[in-house]
């Protein structure tokens, strides 16, 4: 694994680490919930978890307690991170027998909205900063990452990018319930992560220069000490040479997953090949992404946006359609034409948020986290 910066990088410093990595490979991290034995609540055991796992590289902890984090190596398609996260579960579900039950969704159905933290350095500066705010992070991400290759492309692509940060919130919409209600909402994970600073869509970057500034200037105002506090919904991670995703919700099951991360990285790929191809990427104001990206975590699937150039109205999912038809020439050329599938299922069948809903109207809404963990090895 790659090692996090301590300090700000100036631009060359940026550019060689983005001219380094390419490939268009992906990696994922997944946030994971460990649910106690018996009563689903959340359970605060990642540090036992973890030392049963022996210093397994790919699980690491997490600010909350009662969550570890699972990371996939870089892997060609995504099929084959599929199968890793896949592989990480069945190893973090025998790890845990007997301890907690892991299960996997934006946010937890009916747990308090405050729980215990992790011990270590790094959460105590977090919970320094935000005492009460980082009690209430509980929440769970798919941070999908993709290495662009070539610094100017990945700029140009994190640029562009940033306009379809409510398409894919839209389809990994995973969190209807807290504190055990119908919010109204597909996600209300993105209303308690807005608690902190530095959350939803980033501004555009335009420069290394610019964004090497911003890091200079975050840094000595004390609130972004480290590139990783950069918290944004994308994010150019300095470390691994990649564009992170952070918007999408944390799936329940590894087919779910799959679909997100191969729409994820074949909207990447599209967007390179556009560069490539000498096409100017369009840069979308902030403000009108923000709109759309309230729609989607509002709506979800059945959410209407506005289109960032003409405000005319379309339907999320006639979007998202347009748009999987769109990268899959080249999810076929990564390999992941059977994982995009997954997607075209999520759109036909419903995301996450519609299937919690429909396992509350089975079991009530206190049933949905012990079906979240049944779920976790399907």
């Amino acid at each position: 694994m790659a090692i996090e910066p301590t300090e700000p990088l100036d631009a060359p410093a940026l550019r060689r680490r983005f001219d380094e990595a390419g490939g268009l490979t992906v990696g994922v991290e997944e946030e994971t919930m460990l649910l106690a034995p018996g009563s689903d609540d959340l359970a605060p055991v990642a540090a036992a978890v973890l030392e049963r796992l022996a210093g397994d590289a790919r699980f690491k902890p997490e600010l909350p307690a009662a969550q570890l984090e699972i990371s996939t190596a870089p892997a060609a398609s995504a099929g084959a991170a599929a199968a890793q996260l896949a592989a990480a579960r069945r190893d973090l579900a025998a790890a845990a027998d007997g301890l907690a039950r892991p299960a996997v969704a934006g946010v937890h159905p009916t747990a308090a909205a405050e729980g215990a933290l992790s011990d270590g350095e790094r959460y105590e500066l977090l919970r320094g900063q935000y005492p009460t705010i980082a009690r209430r992070q509980l929440v769970a991400a798919l941070q999908v990452h993709v290495a662009v290759g070539g610094a100017e492309r990945t700029l140009a692509v994190h640029d562009a990018l940033r306009s379809y940060l409510p398409e894919l919130a839209a389809l990994a919409a995973n969190a209807p319930f807290h504190g055990g209600r119908d919010t109204g909402l597909a996600s209300i994970r993105p209303t308690i992560s807005a608690q902190l600073p530095r959350q939803g869509v980033p501004p555009a970057l335009e420069s290394w220069e610019r964004f090497a500034a911003e890091l200079r200037w975050g840094a000595a105002a004390g609130g972004v000490p480290q590139p990783r506090m950069w918290w944004w919904e994308l994010r150019p991670h300095p470390a691994f040479g990649t564009l992170e995703l952070r918007v999408p919700d944390a799936q329940t099951t590894v087919a779910e997953g799959a679909g997100v991360i191969a729409f994820a990285q074949a909207l990447v790929a599209t967007l390179a090949d556009r560069f490539d191809a000498g096409e100017p990427l369009p840069v979308a104001p902030t403000w009108r992404i923000e709109e759309n990206r309230w729609a989607a975590l509002r709506d979800g699937l059945d959410a209407t946006f506005a289109d960032l150039g003409t405000a005319e109205p379309v339907p999320a999912r006639e979007r998202l359609a347009a748009l999987i038809d769109a990268v899959a020439p080249a999810a076929a050329r990564l390999g992941a034409s059977a994982e995009l599938e997954q997607a075209r299922l999520l759109l036909r069948e419903g995301g996450g948020a519609a299937r919690q809903r429909a396992a509350a109207e089975r079991r009530g809404v206190a049933g949905v986290a012990g079906w979240l963990a049944e779920r976790f090895l399907a």
